[in-house]
């Protein structure tokens, strides 16, 4: 049964399915029931009737022969009679009161941080109860260093940042948390026009490109992408860390020949003539993770009510998102110059997903970039075996230790629960990357699989 399905309807199944968040026979099935999910306090209580009938009926043949025979409204009123759900919406939707809620999220501006902006102006944060100036960062070290020097209550990151925090890569070690995913998907290679018929990444040699940070998805996916291609990306190209508000001025001065960026930074080398886009991210691994929201542990542990009332507006705002119909809305919320300063069209054309590509085509991918709170433990594990291939990691790793402690799939799970959203039931899954399949139970086989790396 999808999420926000109606509990009380007899032709709807409760089993469960093969979609990207498990609750759907199909992803397109999925993507239906997102645009017509109900939303907000609807939406909880749906899902809260949803519960009472699983637990009630089951055996989806039992739930389904019981509607048939007493009919929906009659259904509806007999559970109410002994559970009022409404009142267990309250209760769930209620949580204890923060320790603090003058708060300070950092971002960079970029689409990614989509949910993190959006609650500001939408009003989530407030629904929680919390006053969070979400502070606009000019690059992803300024990011960790304010976070690290509690600057920042919690931040807009990477995704593999708190995972390199954590281990001491490039900064002082500080245990850090990613209770969140902000995005999927989201990314691009965009090369300058001079480009356009250089499309062979095998033709690349010399080339002098750019990402956002070394410790990013960026970087990693970039360099599995040449490496695919026979490039080795530390001796037959150039990779520099750039800021994404500095990308498209770089393209534009010929400092370099192209970037694997987050989005709106592709459109805009669109929109402004200088670049064209290569190959979507989700080309290179569909529904890959992006950013993240994130914050240290010892703000979890010293104020927990604080920091689940502000996971809690995240993922809510993050599901919100990711209903494709709010899209328009959420790109006017996001686009003036307080936060992504982009025109508007740059970043409706991003998520909307229909998009002129500076080839003289217009594409249409609904889900070039998507929203997905969930902290799959694998795709830490994933990123792992990146930073081990490429030499940022020494020695043996802990795979799974590290992305337990870091990635917190079991409070994104319990929050997303309370708040009527069906988590997975697991916090591993499979995925594959360039026609390769990852097992995050093997991380070790993975990485030697590899010929071109720099360790093994």
């Amino acid at each position: 049964m999808a999420l926000f399905d109606n509990p009380f309807d007899a032709k709807r199944r409760l089993a469960r399915g093969s979609c990207s968040c498990g609750a759907h026979p199909s992803q397109a099935a999925h993507d239906a029931a997102q645009d017509a999910a109900p939303t907000g306090d609807a939406a909880l209580e749906r899902a809260v009737e949803g519960a009472v009938m699983r637990a009630l009926f089951p055996h989806d043949a039992e739930r389904r022969a019981f509607l048939r025979s007493v009919g929906a409204a009659t259904a509806l009123a007999a559970v109410s009679q002994f559970l009022p759900t409404k009142l267990v919406t309250e209760a769930f939707a209620q949580g204890a009161k923060p320790e603090k809620t003058d708060l300070k999220v950092g971002f960079i501006p970029i689409t990614c941080a989509t949910p993190i902006i959006m609650a500001k102006p939408m009003g989530f944060y407030e629904k929680q109860g919390l006053n969070v100036e979400v502070v606009k960062t000019a690059g992803w070290a300024v990011i960790r260093d304010k976070t690290l020097n509690k600057e920042y209550d919690a931040a807009h990151m990477l995704a593999p940042m708190p995972i390199a925090i954590s281990l001491g890569l490039g900064s002082t070690p500080q245990a850090y948390t990613m209770p969140a995913v902000e995005n999927v998907n989201g990314q691009a290679i965009t090369l300058a026009m001079k480009h356009k018929d250089r499309r062979n990444p095998k033709d690349w040699k010399g080339f002098k490109l750019a990402v956002p940070f070394d410790y990013s998805m960026h970087n990693y996916l970039l360099r599995y992408y040449l490496a695919e291609a026979g490039v080795d990306p530390d001796t037959d190209v150039q990779i520099r860390a750039v800021p994404p508000p500095d990308m498209v001025a770089n393209l534009r001065a010929d400092n370099i020949d192209g970037f694997l960026a987050p989005d709106p930074v592709n459109q805009r080398a669109v929109y402004d003539g200088v670049g064209f886009i290569h190959i979507l991210s989700k080309e290179i691994w569909d529904r890959h993770p992006c950013c993240a929201f994130a914050a240290s542990e010892a703000f979890v542990k010293e104020t927990p009510n604080t920091y689940a009332a502000l996971l809690r507006a995240i993922i809510q705002a993050t599901a919100y998102a990711s209903h494709t119909n709010n899209r328009k809305e959420i790109a006017a919320a996001i686009a003036p110059a307080n936060y992504l300063n982009q025109p508007l069209t740059v970043v409706e054309q991003v998520l909307t997903g229909t998009f002129a590509d500076g080839l003289g085509q217009v594409r249409r991918v609904p889900d070039r970039v998507d929203f997905d709170a969930f902290p799959w433990q694998s795709f830490a594990v994933w990123i792992l075996t990146q930073m081990k291939r490429w030499g940022q990691i020494k020695g043996d790793v802990d795979y799974a230790a590290v992305a337990k402690q870091v990635y917190l799939a079991t409070d994104a799970a319990r929050l997303m629960r309370q708040d009527g959203l069906t988590p997975p039931e697991t916090t591993t899954k499979s995925f594959v990357v360039m026609g390769k399949t990852f097992d995050p139970a093997k991380p070790k086989e993975y990485l030697e699989s590899f010929p071109i790396k720099r360790a093994g």
